[in-house]
């Protein structure tokens, strides 16, 4: 037996129960012809690259099973049948499918530390960019002294 990905493209009007019972009826033919369903996942409405049957939009759904390459002519078939079908494309998955591995306890505490860290050299960096902030403040109030003093002088040389 092969691993086989399929995703397919339901019509957009298509919601609810109805596109359940379609990825049910789908799910069914696999199992009748002998075939192993992995992986069930719907993606949801989104906007389509180009119109495919006059449908700028579409509901996607990904199928990952083992079947015989028999099994593929069959499901392909009755997809090109449906008419709430408007694209599919199946591929050979060449390594199998594995599934991902669980997260365990120790990496969550792990990421809990990685984000309190991050947190701590976001505070740093503020901090850091508000003395740049102070020193370009003191820095104007010195140059102005200068141009007051300057402006004195003036003052003192038209009087003589």
């Amino acid at each position: 037996m092969r691993t086989y990905e399929s995703i397919f493209i339901v019509h957009p009007e298509v919601v609810g129960d109805d596109q359940t019972a379609i990825i049910d009826k789908y799910k069914t033919i696999l199992s009748d012809q002998g075939a192993e369903v992995l992986k069930v996942e719907n993606w949801g409405v989104r906007t389509l690259a180009y119109q495919v049957k006059k449908q700028s939009k579409g509901c996607y759904v990904l199928f990952i099973f083992d079947a015989e390459p028999t099994v593929i002519a069959e499901f392909e078939r009755r997809m090109r049948i449906d008419e709430m079908v408007i694209k599919f494309q199946t591929v050979v998955l060449e390594n199998g499918y594995q599934a991902p591995a669980v997260a365990e306890p120790e990496a969550e505490s792990a990421d809990e530390a990685d984000a309190d860290e991050a947190a701590e050299a976001a505070q740093e960096k503020a901090v850091k960019t508000e003395a740049p902030a102070e020193a370009a403040q003191e820095k104007a109030v010195k140059t102005e002294a200068p141009a007051e003093a300057e402006t004195d002088d003036a003052e003192t040389t038209e009087k003589a």
